[in-house]
Parts: C-alpha cells; structure tokens; sequence
C-alpha cells in the first residue's frame, strides 16, 4: 500500500477520540490533522469539568499547546477556518452509557456519520482507586462498544492498550487476544466475573460510607487503591491499571462480530521522535519519575534487574501504527477481525536497564537539573540493587545510625536531628513507592513479540522517503543513546517539568 493511500484513505471520514486531552489523542489528532487536511469531522470526547467547557478545554489543552504549533504555522489566517471547522468537542464521560453525551441530536448525528472509532481514554495511574480505574478501563470501554454497535457504517474501532496486559510473563509473548473471563494466575481465581467486581465494588464503597464515623476522602481514597491492587493481585495482574486494561480488552472484543476491531497495545511512550518535531512530551510518564528522582537526588541508586529489557517507543512511532493500522486493510474481507498490533521495541532493538542508567547518568552530569534556588544538583555515580530486598537492607544500614540516636538520645534536644530524619524518611519511601510502582517493568522478563506490526512496516515499506519520517514506526531504527540524550531527556526537561 502506498504511503499517498494511507492518508488519502482518512479523506472524507468521520472519526470519534475518546480521551481526547490524552498525550495520544493530542498526536493522533494533530498528525491526523495536518496530513489531511479533508477528513469530514474529529469528533473529541472531553470528559467534564465543572470549571470549564468542552470548548475552552479543547482550546487550552490541545490546540494552543506547542504541539500544535506546526499546524497552526502551516495555516495562519485560515486556521479556524480549516482546521477547527472541522472540529466537533463535546463533554462527556466513557464512564457513563452513551459515553455521557447528554444532546440527543448529536448522539443521532454521530450514529449515522462515524466511520472510525479511536478509545484512547483510560486512567493510567498503576495504583488509582479501583472504582475510579474500573469504570474507565473496564467499563469505559465497554459503553464504546455499545456505542460503537449503534453505528451503522463504522469500518473500525481501534482500542488503545498496553503491552503490559500480560502482567509478569516471561518469553516472547505473542499478540493475540484474550479469552472472555481470561485469568492470570487460575491458580487463585480461576475466571473474572465482572458482575462480581462491580459488586465487590459497590459493598466496599457502601461499607465505608456507612456506619456512624463515616471514613473520610482520604480513607475512602487509600482503601479503594488497596482493594484494586488486592483484586488485581489475585486475579495475577500486578496492578490495577493492567488488570482493568485487559478486563477492558476483553469486553471490547466482542465487537468483532460486527465490524473490524484493532487492539493497539503500545509499551512504555515516551517523547515524539521526529513529528511534529523532536521531544515533546506531556508529564512525567513511567520512567521520566525515575529520571527526575535520580536527578533531584531523591535516591541515589538503580533497583532493578541489569538484564531487563525496558521496552520503550516514542508516541509519534504509536501513532504511525494507529494510522496504518486502521488504513491498511486485511487481505480477506471478512467483517469479523480482530486485530492485536504490539508496538514496541523490545523484540527488534533492545534497550536494558543496565544501558539507560548510565545514559541518564551521563546526561545529567552534562546537563544537570537545578534545585530551588537554581544550583545544578550533582548527582553520585549509579548503583544497581538487583532486588527490592537489597534496597531495604541498604536503607537499613544507612540509616540504622540516626534510629540509634533517637532511641537513646533527649528528644528536646534533638529536634534538628528528628527533622533531618524524618525528611530523609519521606525521601525513602518516595523512592520505595516508585520501586513498588515500576516493579513489573524493572524487573520484568519477557520480549513482546511484534510479528503482526512487522507485517504492517512491510506493507508500506520501500515506498518511498515518505516511511521514513511520516509513517515510520520501525524500532531499528532508533539510537537509544542519541534519541535518550538529545531528544528525549530535554524534552522532559523542557515540556513536563519546565
């Protein structure tokens, strides 16, 4: 297929993005966007707000961004004219049935127009509240799909997961899909009832707000996060945000059985590599918190296997894939397909955590961060504990002196050292719940296999110098010490932390 094809493909289509003000959704509209420029419409699903309009979202979160900053250079005068005309933003929530689109005529409008779905919404905290992550991951998509089913020209609906739904495998996993109930670890659970979940749910929420002392936000907050770690745990997921990402997987399958659907399971994003230009990113996204506790002294050494591969992609190789994905049709054409695409690189070119720490530390001794009053923070020389064992005997043994002092010592006179350790105190358990957090990635021992994305390079590759830049999602092609020093880490620097 060519490369022309591929774009010409989206002329005259109508698309819906759920999570619209996502760090995908922003580069798939704005690629979108500025490649073609005669897609009919972009509807944006924008969950509310009480402070403001989808509108006013629309515009301070995704268009005056500096994302859109080519897009909005290569138009100028016309931009409202022919881009944001084709435009359509509108408040509602995945959470709710009819994704919470409360206008009945436009719910009418959409049936009839869509021809492309694109579910990126999703909560990616790993350790939010159950309820919170359930009824956005899980249930979120499933009010996608019956959405979806009311849609009588849609060719496609592609959902956005993540390659970490397999939890802790080891090996080379293939893409394929999940069995309807699939468990982890049978062992335990041996299926996933959903109507159970919602019922655990509901009784642990009733629980709390029952009772004469009624728990707080606060209590409410740490035992849901609790009970989605516990659920998630026994069903042989390591967090919540996994297990309630392939729960969603697996309700949204069943779509199939009417139109086309791609699941995307994309690895650990990182920065755009090339487009709209080099290193935009938005937050601090899974290893970024590493990179900013290490380079504001908050630990001082690497917790993970040195062998490990950290499979990392930039958001613009993602969404190539998207777009060539939904573009590049099967060979047969039948109506039930079902798509798994894992864009990754772990199997192609390999990057270890051995690698990336010296890269990092290597950066920020050459470009170090500042603290609050603007000095650079010098950072010490990398070290590797190999197990979470490891870095608590070496808290342990740090610190076991200032335990000594305290317990014997006059506490009156021993504020300044009481402060000093409970300081140091916070510090340590700040780097403990990021190493609790990020443990089935540093320590994670599987390749995900990409045999079907590799199919989709080949279908478009030796076309042209258009691959290269504007469709390529091709893993080998990445210099992981250049991309990490010279685009990545300062687009951290510049983009998430300012």
């Amino acid at each position: 297929m060519e490369e022309d094809a591929i774009f010409k493909y989206f002329e005259g289509k109508s698309i819906l993005i759920t999570g619209a003000t996502g760090f995908v959704a922003k580069v798939f509209l704005e690629k979108i966007l500025r490649l073609q420029p005669n897609i009919k419409k972009m509807y944006l699903l924008i969950r509310g707000n009480d402070k403001k309009t989808s509108e006013e979202r629309l515009k301070e979160e995704i268009i005056n961004t500096e994302l859109f900053r080519v897009l909005r250079e290569g138009h100028r005068s016309n931009f409202d004219s022919a881009i944001l005309s084709k435009i359509v933003p509108m408040s509602g929530d995945v959470s709710q049935n009819n994704l919470g689109i409360v206008n009945r005529q436009l719910r009418e409008e959409m049936f009839l127009e869509l021809d492309i779905i694109v579910n990126s919404a999703a909560t990616v905290r790993f350790d939010d509240r159950y309820d919170v992550s359930f009824n956005i991951n899980t249930l979120g998509a499933m009010h996608v799909r019956d959405f979806a089913m009311k849609c009588p020209k849609l060719d496609t609906l592609l959902h956005v997961s993540t390659a970490y739904v397999h939890g802790m495998r080891v090996g080379v996993i293939p893409e394929i899909p999940f069995c309807m109930g699939e468990t982890l670890d049978g062992s335990k659970l041996p299926y996933i009832d959903f109507d159970a979940e919602k019922t655990i749910i509901k009784k642990k929420m009733e629980e709390l707000q029952s009772g004469e002392v009624k728990a707080t936000e606060r209590e409410i907050s740490r035992a849901m996060k609790d009970l989605g770690t516990q659920r998630s745990l026994m069903h042989g997921w390591p967090n919540t945000y996994v297990f309630t990402k392939a729960m969603g997987e697996m309700l949204v399958e069943s779509f199939k059985e009417k139109a086309r659907v791609i699941i995307l399971r994309p690895t650990i994003i990182t920065s755009t590599y090339k487009e709209p230009f080099p290193g935009w990113i938005e937050g601090l996204r899974t290893m970024d918190s590493i990179f900013a506790a290490y380079g504001k002294r908050k630990f001082e050494v690497f917790v993970g296997d040195p062998e490990s591969v950290l499979d990392l992609i930039p958001c613009d190789m993602v969404v190539n894939g998207m777009l060539t994905a939904i573009a590049v049709q099967p060979n047969h054409h039948q109506r039930r397909d079902l798509l798994v695409y894992h864009i990754g690189s772990s199997r192609r070119n390999p990057l270890k955590f051995s690698e990336l720490k010296w890269i990092m530390h290597r950066y920020l001794v050459e470009n170090p961060l500042l603290d609050e009053r603007g000095r650079a923070i010098k950072i010490g020389q990398p070290k590797t504990l190999n197990s979470i064992a490891s870095y608590r005997d070496f808290i342990t043994t740090r610190y076991s002196p200032f335990l000594t002092i305290l317990k014997f010592a006059n506490i009156v006179s021993c504020n300044l050292l009481e402060n000093l350790y409970t300081k140091e105190s916070r510090r340590l358990n700040h780097a403990l719940r990021l190493i609790d957090l990020y443990k089935p990635y540093i320590f994670f021992k599987g390749i995900f296999d990409d045999a079907n994305a590799e199919n989709l390079r080949r279908a478009i590759k030796g076309r042209g110098d258009i691959h290269k830049d504007m469709l390529n999602f091709d893993p080998m092609c990445i210099k992981w010490d250049e991309y990490l020093e010279k685009t990545h880490f300062p687009g951290v620097v510049k983009h998430a932390m300012n």
